[in-house]
Parts: C-alpha cells; structure tokens; sequence
C-alpha cells in the first residue's frame, strides 16, 4: 500500500543519510512521521472529517479504509495506532489463514490483559471468505482488536453486513495533481536536487502515475538516478519511461464504475463523455465482445422504439468486429457508442415490459378468455372455447376491439410511448387503437 505526504517546511532540512539504508527506497524514506505529514485526505483527516473528529473526542472504532492504490491507507492505519499509544500489527488477507488469525487474536488477548490495545491492520481484507471475516467479530466486541482493513474494492459488494455494522466505512480519495506535485517537492528537498524535467515533462511525470502516490515516488526516484546534466523535455521521459497500466480489474469495482459510466453517458446523449469511457475499458483490456453485448443492451433498453435501427447498428458492430478483431474493429464499437449516443430516447418499451412481469405475477392463475381459444374438439366448442370471436382481418379498417386480457382483469395501460423519434408515430397508432377500442366496448 501506498504512502502519501505533506510538503515539509521550506526550511527543512534533508535527513541524515547515515540515518537510512543506502537501498531504503524513497518512499519508505518519505513515510510519514504523524497524521499532519499525510496529504491528499484532509476531508477524512481534518477537524470535520471522520477520523479527525474520532482522535479528536479520544474515541477511535474499528475502519474499513476504501481506496484505490496509493493513498495512504497502510501509513494512516499506522500513525492512528502510534496516536492512540496502541501496538501496530499488520496482517494480509492474501498470505494469513485461520492459523496466523488465531495467533494474532491469542497475541492481543494477552496484550489486552496487561494493559496495552491492539490495532490490527489487514491488507486487502475484502479477499477473507465469510468464515475468515466472521472470526474478527468476537474480538472487535471485546475489545482485543481494534480492526482497521483497507480494500481497494466497495465494502458493500466484498465484506459481511455483520463486519461492516461493526466499522466505519472511510472513503480515501485518489492524489490529485496537486498533491503529487507535493509529493515530488518533497522528494527533491530529501534527495537535495531539482528532478531533471522542464515544466511540460515534469506535469507528464505526474500524469503518468494516475492518482497513486508510491507510484509518483517510484518514478521519481527511476528519473533522479538518470546521469544527465540538462532538464529533459516531454519527448524524451515518455522514450527512457513506459507510463504506468490503466488502473482497471475486469473482475471487480472499476469494471463496474466505468461500465456504469459509459451507460449513463451513452443514455445522457453525451458522444465525446461515452467516447472516453469507452477507450478507458479498451485500454484496460476489456473484452470488446462485452462491450458489444453491453451496447445491445443499451440500444434495446434506453432507445428502444425511438430508433429499432439502433439495435440493428450495435449487432452489425458486433458482426464487424467479429470479422475484424483488434484494433481495427474497435472502430465500429465507437461508431455505435456514437450512433446510440446521439439516437432519441425511450425507455417507455422497457418500462413496459417491467410492467407486464407485475401483472403476470399478480394474475397468472387467470385463463384467456374464452373467445381466443382455440376449439379443436367438440367438448371444447362445448365449453364456449372460440364462441364470438372477431376476426380482425373481417373488419373494415383491420380492427375488431375485441378483449384479449382475462375475463374480470382490470385493463391495465403498460406501453405508454414517448414523444420523441419513431416512437412519435407508434403514439399515434396507439392513440387510434384506444379510442377505437373504447367505441367497440373493447
């Protein structure tokens, strides 16, 4: 897990080199030595934030820190054990077991017993089974643990109710240019020389580390061992420096937010907006064959009969892409974002369809009435089965207004059509067909 830092002073001076290991790297040379020094999390730290006003009333309970890589959750974790005089330990979901949980609990009863709290900090807490999760909840009760987990993923999707009714969840956000650029005069003043960038190199550096703030120092530190007696221009890091993977798990929250992101652009007529969400998921390796059923959904679900091409055009994009593969068919994708993008709106056959599954769930046991059915025997016929029915082709304008819900069911009105695109003109049918049926006594 990542550090982040406050400048120090103006004046400060660097640390003794005698005082470091020669191979410490900068970011751990830079941790933080108190809460004040973190930065980039003032909204969670400060007097009005979450934890400011916990240390501040001298009551701190068990946390859940949620955010991306690099924001400081393993040093905040830290320093709120050093402020309220309790042991640090520190534990990984990925390497501990029932084993090792029974040994730190063992450890922090007897601490417990002479006097002495216990922080227990566990990394990447969201990958604990139910099981493994279960077992902290007795001695967060009791008070042997205080328990602080960190996850890069959405509590509510990873961790149990129970364990999240017994923490706080506190949100952590990611470094902004801003605070890289902190981070990095920070860096300078320790190592005692200016990083060898002009101005639009040195903006490139930190772009390059996304948020992500071990990220930035370990770039930094990869730039200053370079032997160069100029400042380097833009062209030249992006040659001698590979800029950092898109921040993205097919498997877990990111999919979903950037997911999300692109639906909503596409359903809020925004081309450029469902544009860029569209390269971010590319560029972070998702499968273009999801994205292309996504888009279908899409055409079907927030366009619908507006424009029935729009369904059309996402399948052709698919079949496109199919025959054409990466990157090249990649382009038909984005011309269909483009094209469902700028498409009318109507969810009105969506909602409709919702609609019905309601009703047929309140009504199934309801038989069609009896004039729709089929007679093929005698006894059928005998029991009414077909008796009345109007032929809708026999009828002068193709209409018969005929009933086709259950006997005794209320008619309810499902489809109810937009005013926008094609959909203006199946609005219009529809209109005819209503006032026609209500004449007939439909």
């Amino acid at each position: 897990m990542a550090d982040l830092f406050d400048s120090l002073p103006p004046d400060a001076a660097p640390r003794s080199p005698a005082a470091r290991s020669a191979h410490q790297p900068l970011a751990d040379r830079l941790r933080p030595k108190s809460l004040s020094e973190v930065i980039g999390q003032s909204e969670v730290l400060g007097d009005g934030g979450p934890l400011g006003a916990m240390l501040a009333a001298g009551s701190l309970s068990s946390l859940i820190l949620w955010g991306p890589p690099g924001v400081g959750k393993t040093t905040i974790a830290r320093l709120l054990a050093d402020q309220t005089d309790r042991a640090f330990v520190q534990i990984s979901a990925i390497f501990s077991g029932v084993p090792e949980l029974r040994k730190v609990f063992d450890a922090a009863r007897l601490r417990r017993d002479q006097g002495r709290g216990t922080l227990l900090f566990v990394d990447e807490i969201h990958r604990f089974n139910k099981a493994q999760q279960d077992s902290f909840l007795p001695h967060m009760e009791d008070g042997t643990i205080l328990l602080v987990g960190a996850t890069t993923e959405n509590p509510s999707f990873e961790l149990n109710a129970a364990l999240l009714s017994r923490a706080q969840v506190v949100v952590l956000k990611r470094l902004d240019l801003i605070d890289l650029e902190l981070l990095a005069q920070r860096a300078e003043r320790e190592l005692g020389r200016a990083l060898p960038l002009d101005g639009p190199a040195r903006d490139a550096l930190l772009e390059m580390a996304d948020g992500d703030g071990r990220a930035s120092l370990n770039l930094i530190e990869q730039v200053m061992a370079w032997k160069t007696d100029r400042k380097l221009t833009r062209d030249e890091l992006s040659q001698r420096l590979m800029r950092r993977a898109a921040k993205y798990d097919k498997s877990g929250d990111e999919h979903y937010n950037l997911i999300s992101a692109l639906h909503k652009s596409v359903r809020g007529s925004d081309p450029d907006a469902a544009l860029y969400w569209l390269a971010r998921m590319l560029d972070g390796g998702e499968d273009p064959r999801y994205l292309a059923r996504r888009l279908t959904r899409m055409a079907i679900e927030d366009i619908g009969l507006a424009d029935p091409a729009a369904q059309r055009h996402c399948l052709d994009a698919w079949a496109l892409y199919e025959r054409l593969g990466s990157p090249e068919g990649e382009l038909a994708l984005a011309q269909a974002v483009i094209y469902l993008a700028l498409a009318p709106k109507s969810n009105a056959g969506y909602m409709a369809f919702g609609a019905a599954k309601r009703e047929a769930k309140a009504t199934g046991s309801l038989m069609p009435p009896a004039h729709i059915l089929n007679a093929p025997t005698k006894l059928m016929k005998d029991q009414g089965y077909g008796a009345g029915y109007a032929y809708d082709h026999d009828a002068e304008d193709g209409f018969s207004g005929q009933n086709y819900f259950p006997d005794g069911m209320k008619r309810p009105v499902l489809y109810q059509p937009v005013e926008r695109g094609y959909e203006r003109e199946l609005k219009k049918r529809l209109d005819w067909f209503v006032s026609q049926r209500l004449k007939r006594g439909g």
